[in-house]
Order: C-alpha cells, then sequence, then structure tokens
C-alpha cells in the first residue's frame, strides 16, 4: 500500500527520492505553497491534502504545539546536520512503513525517526 506524504522544504531530495522509489506519493511544499509559508499553513496543508507531513523542522516536534491527535500524522526526521545518516534513517523507515503500510497507523501520531529508532507519540 502507497501512502501520501507532504515533504516540507527543509526535507532533502535523497528522502523524497527514497520514498518515490519505494511506491509512495510525495508532494513537495514548493509545489503548492511559498517556501516561506508559516507553520501553521504548512501543517494545514498537509491535513487539507490527507497527507502526513514530512519535516526535518523540530516544530512539529512540539507536542504542546502540534498535538498528535489533532493531525493525520507527522514524521519528524531528525539528522542533526549528519546527511550522511540518510540512508541507515530511511533503511529503517522503509522497513518501518512497509510493516505498517495502512494510512490509518499514521492518524493522530507523530513519529520521530532518528537512525536506529523510531519514536511515536500519540
Amino acid at each position: 500500500m502507497s501512502l501520501h506524504f507532504f515533504s516540507d522544504q527543509c526535507v532533502p531530495s535523497e528522502i523524497n527520492g527514497i520514498l518515490e522509489r519505494h511506491g509512495h506519493r510525495v508532494t513537495l511544499l514548493r509545489k503548492v505553497l511559498p517556501v516561506r509559508s508559516p507553520d501553521s499553513v504548512v501543517i494545514g496543508q498537509a491535513q487539507e491534502m490527507d497527507a502526513i507531513l514530512l519535516s526535518l523542522n523540530g516544530d512539529f516536534s512540539d507536542i504542546v504545539a502540534y498535538p498528535p491527535s489533532a493531525f493525520g500524522g507527522i514524521l519528524a526526521i531528525q539528522l542533526h546536520n549528519h546527511p550522511e545518516v540518510i540512508p541507515l534513517l530511511m533503511k529503517g523507515l522503509v522497513d518501518f512503513i512497509s510493516s505498517n503500510p495502512e494510512r490509518v497507523f499514521c492518524r493522530g501520531k507523530l513519529f520521530i525517526v532518528k537512525p536506529h529508532r523510531i519514536r511515536i507519540r500519540e
């Protein structure tokens, strides 16, 4: 099953490409919104598209500002300025998605994606 991701402007193209190569749909922020759109507009667009927000923006990991239960899914990628970990991080993420391919699984959850683990906050 394929998932739909709304990719924030900060997400490296390598990450988007890996998701697409695994059969997922990725809509780039710059294709539908101005690049400097406020976070509230970005997450609102993801909601409107019924897409999972994909971002490196740490603000989306703040469960007070963005309570997971209010959104259709947020994937917060944490690279910490180390793009060399992308292949390892994406292998874990692709395996995780393959194990949980249903869109409903992502609703109301924040996924904090690190190279060696994925934390889920609800």
